[in-house]
């Protein structure tokens, strides 16, 4: 098999995000040809893309006005998060700062149904806590009116279909949440999913009749249903039944009430497209002719005639596809580069399960290389964050670049995981976090009875929360591994909670325990706490401006390892956050691990 460099493999583009312009002619779509997303635009499938914006930094989203030629679009700073707004005229040629204040966090809310004003959240007035703005599309910075006072984590949902009520949502944990409406001129606000224990609302869309709200929810059920909230009641009434998969996203054009909706199947996205035909009726279509993996991010044309998507797997970079509503029918929009490598090297996974130790049953990815040697394939063991994620099966350049040079890839979705139903996203909870740990123990155990394995060449890598489970494997179970490489992880629960962002403080205490009540079992599981233990060579990956998990995190744990004996590298981008979003950057830290992973396993 050919070897290309890994440089080569960070050079496959992503194309997604896609917004129509008003006359349903022209697409907008972030693409990162720049090595950092951009707007581009196209009119036409596969025609030659013109770029919009040209920053260092990262674009985070793009919206086209529903009635005017100009863009909405969000940047942040260094990897900050701390996203500002601008307007993009629709040649391109200016660009006008919408927010320009830098110390706040900004999130879209949208146009309102002509594009004469635009909503956000913001927690520019206290750092901890996001209020609601409305702005006339010509105002800047503090031009917005606040028309709500917030309290806690809010964001948007969509301007009503008379343009004078927004759907609040206000997230208490990832998996319980609240949705208010809130009436613009009054300031008056209701609270309509009035509940008990934790229940999410998510892929939340305005009915036709502005009487209504469909979503997805896991309300009275494990897995997510398609349902409709009347505004009226507050009842909630199914639509369509999530059975054993979560229904994921939902998108619902209110003129027409054409919709889209999602399920997640052991990873993969199966789509129903069709009508309502009644308050919970629906009228399917034929199922799009789409690529097999994952798909989402839907944009409607005008009348809802057809719709965006971005698609993405395995072995298949990330494209936007238009799709044709009522027929099914669906071209690919967009080509994204593969950087001049064969696609047919892309190696697809297996969908695998393990038993853990309590005999429940933890799914997984599993990749090998096809000239793969009997007891000779190192293995790396690549563990997502969240925790209340999921690895899916989607385009990953690492892990395709190890493919090629003769890694395994295993990808666990250990308990916590989401996807799985509401119950197993509540297995690692607080007190249960290390029997996560245990699962990730587990899978080792069943790679060593994997033909193609040698046990004795396992890396554990991760970032995140996963960069957690990573110092944790390692430090619970030392036999294990050959290496370890830890991004932008948590090593310590309570310099983790008292140094992340204000806003985002009570969210996770929610999911790992409060420094109040669980101090003590936060210390107690924490891998700076258990570092005498550490045995295998460790790299540690961050970025300076995290707002998430703090440099701190990284700084702390490699200074105790390396006082451990232990073999230890780090790297700290000063002009990253939360990951590496920079082309130069990510090229420098994977090349770093390639190398590291050479030198030790």
């Amino acid at each position: 098999m050919t070897s290309y460099d890994f440089e080569r493999y960070l050079n496959v583009r992503s194309a997604y995000g896609a917004s129509f312009d008003p006359t349903g002619e022209r697409l907008s779509f972030l693409l990162n040809t720049t090595g950092v997303p951009q707007v581009w635009q196209l009119d036409g499938p596969r025609a030659w893309p013109q770029q919009s914006t040209f920053y260092d930094e990262r674009v985070t989203f793009v919206s086209w006005s529903p009635e005017r030629d100009e863009l909405a679009f969000g940047m942040d700073e260094g990897g900050n998060e701390r996203q500002q707004l601008f307007r993009l005229d629709g040649d391109g040629e200016t660009i006008t700062p919408l927010t320009a204040m830098p110390d706040a966090k900004h999130r879209w809310g949208g146009w309102n149904s002509d594009g004469s004003q635009f909503a956000f959240a913001s927690n520019r007035r206290d750092n901890a806590v996001f209020d609601v703005y409305v702005q006339d599309r010509t105002g800047t910075g503090d031009d917005a009116e606040m028309v709500y006072e917030g309290d806690g984590w809010l964001s948007l949902a969509g301007w009503g279909p008379d343009d004078d009520r927004l759907v609040v949502v206000e997230s208490h944990s990832s998996f319980d949440r609240d949705l208010y409406v809130l009436d613009i001129e009054s300031g008056d606000i209701e609270h309509v999913t009035p509940h008990e224990g934790n229940v999410r609302y998510q892929g939340i869309n305005w009915g036709p009749d502005g009487d209504a709200l469909y979503l997805v929810t896991d309300e009275g059920a494990d897995t997510m249903y398609l349902a409709r909230l009347d505004l009226d009641t507050y009842d909630i009434e199914l639509v369509e039944e999530g059975g054993s998969w979560n229904v994921d996203g939902c998108a619902l054009d209110e003129d027409t009430g054409r919709l889209v909706y999602s399920r997640n199947e052991d990873g993969y996205t199966e789509l129903t497209v069709g009508e309502l035909t009644g308050e919970t009726t629906i009228r399917e279509f034929p199922t799009p002719n789409l690529p097999h993996g994952i798909a989402g991010g839907v944009s409607f044309g005008p009348d809802a005639e057809r719709f965006a998507i971005s698609v993405t797997g395995s072995a298949s970079a990330t494209n936007v596809y238009v799709v044709e509503t009522k027929t099914g029918e669906a071209e690919r929009w967009t080509d994204a580069s593969t950087a001049g490598l064969p696609t047919d090297s892309f190696v697809r996974p297996k969908l695998v399960h393990f038993e853990s130790f309590d005999g429940r049953s933890i799914p997984a990815f599993f990749s090998v290389p096809e000239d793969a040697s009997a007891g000779e394939t190192p293995v790396i063991v690549d563990i997502h964050g969240g925790p209340e994620s999921q690895r899916r099966p989607s385009f990953n350049p690492v892990k395709q670049y190890f493919l090629n040079r003769g890694y395994a890839y295993f990808e666990p979705n250990v308990r916590g995981s989401s996807g799985y139903g509401t119950a197993y996203t509540h297995l690692d909870d607080v007190e249960k976090r290390m029997d996560s740990v245990a699962d990730v123990e587990a899978g080792v155990e069943w790679l060593h009875d994997q033909r193609a394995v040698d046990p004795d060449r396992i890396v554990a890598m991760g970032g995140s929360y996963g960069g957690f489970m990573v110092l944790a494997a390692l430090t619970e179970y030392p036999d294990l591994w050959a290496a370890g490489v830890d991004v932008v992880g948590i090593a310590n629960f309570v310099t983790f909670l008292e140094n992340t962002g204000d806003w985002r403080r009570e969210l996770r205490e929610a999911e790992y325990g409060s420094l109040e009540d669980d101090r003590e079992f936060l210390e107690s599981i924490s891998p700076i706490n258990n570092i005498h233990e550490i045995e295998a060579p460790l790299l540690v990956l961050h970025g300076e401006n995290d707002p998430r998990v703090p440099v701190g995190e990284a700084e702390q744990i490699a200074e105790e390892a390396a006082e451990q004996g232990v073999p230890v590298e780090k790297l700290v981008f000063p002009d990253e956050g939360h990951g590496f979003s920079k082309l130069e950057n990510r090229i420098e830290a994977y090349t770093k691990t390639a190398e590291f992973l050479e030198q030790y396993v």
